[in-house]
């Protein structure tokens, strides 16, 4: 039987199971959004749902580097995405 599929959380650089990390994705404005519903096309990147990673993640060499090109900063603050992304 086939595991679930892992990513790479581009805060802490641990590999997970998918569904435990957050994707976030670049919106057609070039911000990030936090994916909730996993539905959003685009390329996405994983980090897992706790301030510290995000953070991390949200820094923009990271970001830059994951999406392969510029990015503006989510408009919530990082708790507000830690505390959406528990409510999903």
């Amino acid at each position: 039987m086939k595991g679930s599929p892992h990513r790479t959380c581009i805060g802490c650089r641990q590999v997970r199971p998918k569904d435990e990390l957050a994707r976030v994705v670049r919106g057609s404005e070039g911000r990030v959004i936090l994916d909730r519903q996993r539905v959003v096309p685009g390329r996405g990147a994983y980090a897992c749902p706790t301030v510290d990673c995000l953070e991390r993640a949200l820094t923009a060499g990271r970001l830059g580097r994951a999406f392969r090109m510029a990015v503006l900063p989510p408009t919530e603050s990082v708790t507000e995405i830690v505390e959406s992304w528990r409510r999903r």
